[in-house]
């Protein structure tokens, strides 16, 4: 594990979350526990991808409420729930949602920890793609304003002889454009440029 897959628990009881915070450590993730949501919204959280283990019931905002809350605030949750087996159409209800899994009370610590590692996989992989998106939007803010429309065109899937006619340029003067647009912004392919374009 590395210092970046932090898991954030949050569990009510205070036994299960030091014993939880205890197993996780062992496995080398670096973990924060809270006591209830309200504690772990106040902290200062990292608004890309976060790994989440919390209890389904919770004082105050339950967990459900707390993933919601954090994907309609961008932060792209990877949560895993811990639930008793009341819980079970809540938890079900968390799945459609997005939540990555939920974990039956009384839990086996490998089960919890394999599904902690997956749910630490998936925040690495969002924040990646984050990070990657992020770099593309600071590129395309190097295109000069006929690059940017040369590119609309490109992301619509037109070719260069349709964005000559389009544009009044002659097709080599397209495919400079197409060139120099692929080299700045560092796109290997046209079809990587439309999927990077249309995740934007």
């Amino acid at each position: 594990m590395t210092a970046q897959q932090t898991v954030f628990v949050v569990e009510d009881d205070e036994r299960m979350r030091v014993a939880i915070e205890l197993l996780l450590r062992t496995e080398g993730f670096e973990v924060q526990s809270y006591p209830d949501a309200e504690a772990f919204l106040a902290g200062e959280i990292c608004p890309q991808s976060v790994c989440l283990l919390t209890d389904v019931r919770l004082p105050g905002v339950d967990g459900l409420a707390l993933h919601r809350h954090l994907v309609a605030t961008g932060a792209a949750p990877a949560t895993v729930m811990i639930t008793g087996h009341g819980d079970i159409p809540m938890a079900v209800s968390a799945l459609k949602e997005g939540v990555l899994d939920f974990i039956e009370k009384p839990f086996h610590p490998p089960v919890l920890v394999e599904c902690m590692k997956e749910a630490s996989r998936r925040a690495l992989a969002t924040r990646d793609r984050e990070m990657k998106m992020a770099e593309f939007k600071v590129r395309l803010s190097t295109l000069t304003p006929r690059e940017a429309e040369v590119l609309d065109l490109l992301a619509e899937g037109e070719s260069s002889k349709a964005i000559a006619s389009r544009l009044g340029i002659s097709v080599r003067t397209a495919e400079h454009y197409r060139a120099k647009i692929m080299e700045k912004l560092e796109v290997p392919s046209t079809s990587r440029l439309i999927a990077l374009m249309s995740a934007r």
